[in-house]
Parts: structure tokens; sequence; C-alpha cells
């Protein structure tokens, strides 16, 4: 049964370990998006904070705010009405307008591009603007470029198709290798499977790092594993989850007041929302696309496990600004709690700071784990091939 194993184990590693050392280093960068990206873009991401207010400090955006800006966007035949509107966490960030491009939809092997426009929120004067999906390392485009290679690896549905196989393969790879680090169970055997030592000897070195450093790192790689096969193929875990676990009825809302119904404004769609939970920040507000579609908007609980935009959410009725429908991941059925820890526990996030550098450091991981593999299937095969040329000579 073990050479079954460490068959699939290395030819697992040969064919998905370039893409893996690819994920792990982009990674280490995304665990920093906003701050790396800041670090970039001062002018572009950075203003004065309002007045009264320090920099840093948490940043409660009101209604008539985002309607003032809403309104100024609308105003300005360069821009028009945004599809999204991203709001300032802390005094000093900017608001973010999202602009689909209508001829830069995602494809079989293109990822979607959309134009951002950044405006004060003190002054909501435009501080600058980019695309987002295209490919370039540019100041402006660099982290849009890692996280849509991390993401997509920047080949559209194929390639978020890729990287969910590669998911798969990760998680063989983890169950395989604690199958094959197994020793016996003696203290001795135990002892020698966590072990690493030098000794001058640099085979035997790169085997037990190998060996014990998967070890280690297994449970690790198992939950990046099952995570980023959800985000990418979502169709493939929700069964498995469902199967064991309660989850909320899938599909989107939609508006249930007339169809000649005028519309509300902003302004009302995140009263409503900000109604349901008086205490959230609210993040983020979607447009209607179409007429039938509701205001969707996110917001953070206090006490939400996923940082920055949280994962609560809002659907309002575009018509008469009833609640059509909530999502509290503090509340939420047994199966969808579960799925709300995958995004913090990928990221790091869940564990605040010191979770965010330790999968940063972790993001060179599959580079280790590559290389020592690679240096263990030579040495294994070399003898063969000398060998084999020796019967033929």
């Amino acid at each position: 049964m073990k050479p079954v194993i460490r068959f699939v184990h290395l030819w697992a590693g040969l064919v998905f370990g370039t893409i893996l050392v690819v994920l792990g280093l982009t990674g280490s960068a995304l665990a920093w998006m906003h701050e790396l990206d800041v670090l970039l873009n001062p002018a572009l991401l950075q203003v004065a904070p309002p007045p009264g207010m320090a920099p840093g400090a948490a940043m409660r955006v009101a209604p008539a705010t985002v309607q003032a800006a809403t309104e100024r966007l609308l105003r300005d035949p360069r821009y028009g009405r945004p599809s999204q509107l991203m709001f300032p966490e802390r005094a000093g960030d900017v608001f973010v307008a999202w602009y689909r491009d209508p001829k830069q939809q995602a494809s079989a092997w293109k990822v979607a591009v959309s134009r951002q426009v950044m405006l004060d929120p003190a002054t909501l004067a435009v501080t600058g603007e980019r695309t987002w999906g295209g490919f370039g390392f540019s100041r402006p485009q660099l982290m849009s470029t890692l996280f849509h290679i991390h993401r997509y690896l920047v080949a559209g549905e194929t390639g978020k198709t890729v990287i969910g196989v590669t998911g798969v393969a990760l998680l063989l790879l983890s169950i395989t290798g604690i199958v094959l680090w197994w020793p016996r169970m003696t203290a001795a055997a135990i002892k020698g499977a966590l072990t690493v030592r030098h000794g001058g000897n640099w085979p035997r070195f790169n085997f037990q790092l190998h060996r014990a450093g998967g070890f280690f790192a297994a449970p690790v790689l198992l939950v990046l594993a099952v995570s980023g096969v959800y985000f990418n193929m979502p169709q493939w875990v929700l069964p498995l989850v469902g199967a064991v676990a309660t989850l909320a009825p899938a599909g989107k809302a939609a508006n249930r007041s007339a169809a000649d119904a005028a519309p509300i404004a902003p302004l009302e769609a995140m009263v409503a929302a900000q109604a349901q939970f008086p205490d959230a920040r609210v993040s983020r507000l979607a447009l209607p696309a179409k007429p039938g579609q509701p205001y969707e908007i996110r917001l953070r609980q206090p006490d939400e496990l996923r940082a920055g935009d949280g994962a609560t959410r809002v659907s309002i009725d575009a018509g008469d600004a009833s609640v059509l429908r909530t999502v509290d991941p503090q509340r939420a059925a047994a199966g969808d709690r579960l799925l709300s820890w995958m995004f913090p526990l990928h990221t790091g996030e869940a564990f605040g700071i010191a979770g965010r550098t330790f999968i940063s450091i972790f993001g060179v991981v599959p580079l280790m784990f590559f290389v020592t593999g690679l240096v263990i299937w030579i040495k294994l095969h070399r003898p063969k091939k000398r060998k084999a040329r020796a019967v033929a000579a």
C-alpha cells in the first residue's frame, strides 16, 4: 500500500509543486494586501483625516456622506453611477467607487477588469483612479496582479478551476505525507521522525527536514487546501458540508416591490441596513445593476471574526427599502458558521496580527517542500539511471 501512496505523493508534488510555490509566495504578500497597497500608492489611497479625527482612528461613514459621494460621482460625466462603493475603514482612508467595464468581463481565460475611482471622504475630491484585474507590475497594478495570480493564475475561470484542482492536490499531499511520515509507535521511532539533524550529511538533513517539516505543517496545509478549494470551487465543498451540517438556502434576493416603484436613494438603503445591526460598521454598498435587483450592503459587527469588511450582509428592496434578507455570521446555522471561518483562517486574520504574520512566513513552506522533495526524487532516481546505463553498456 505504501508504494502506491508514495507514488501519489511524489507525482502530486511534481505536477502541482510549481503552482503551490507561486500560491505560497503570493499569499505571503496578500496577508498584508491593504497595508502594502497603501505603502505603494499613498497619493491614491491616503488623504488627510476628517477634522477632529486622529490618523488611523476607527471611522464610521454617515449615510449622508455616502449619498453626497454618490451624487458627486453622478454629476461628473467622467464617472457616473458606480456599481459599488467601498467605505473608508479608518481616518485617512478613501472611498473606492467600482465601475464594471462591459468590454472587460470575465471569461474562460480572462479576469474581469474594473475601474476604481478614489474619493476623499471629507472633501469628496477625486484622488485618482486605476484599473483592477489587469496584469502589470506598476505600483497601482502590483497588488491586483498578485491577487489575481493567487486566485485565478490571471487566467479567468480556467485558472480558477486549476487553482481548485491544485487545492485538492494539496489535500492529497498533506494526507499522504502524514501516512508516509507515520513511524512505528515507539519512543525512539517517533523522536527520529520529528528530529532534524545535519551532522555533515546533506542528503539525510534534506530528507529529515522534508519529513519532520511535513508533520508540523500538515494541519495548516489541510486548512489552506480546504479553504482554497471552497473559495474557487464552492460547488465541490457545499454538498459535503451540507451532508453533515445545516446550510442556509442559497440564491440571490430579488425586489418584492412593484416594478414601477420609484427607486430609493443609497442613503435610504444604508439607513435600513444599519437599523438591522445598529452597532455594526457599514463597509460597502452595492447598487442595483438591473431593475428588480436590491441593494446589497456589507457590514462588520464589533465581535465578528472576519476583519476589514466583515461578513454580515443585508439585502434591501430598491423600491421600498424593506429588508429582504440578512446574513448574520454570529447567528448562522452550523454549516454556514463553519464556512465563515474559511477566509479568516486562510488569511490568518482570525488570530490578528500574529496570525497574519504566521501565514506570511508560512508562505515560503511550499517552496521548501518542493526543493527538498525534488532533491529526494533526484537522489532516489539517480542510482536507477546508473544501473540502467551499466546494463546497457
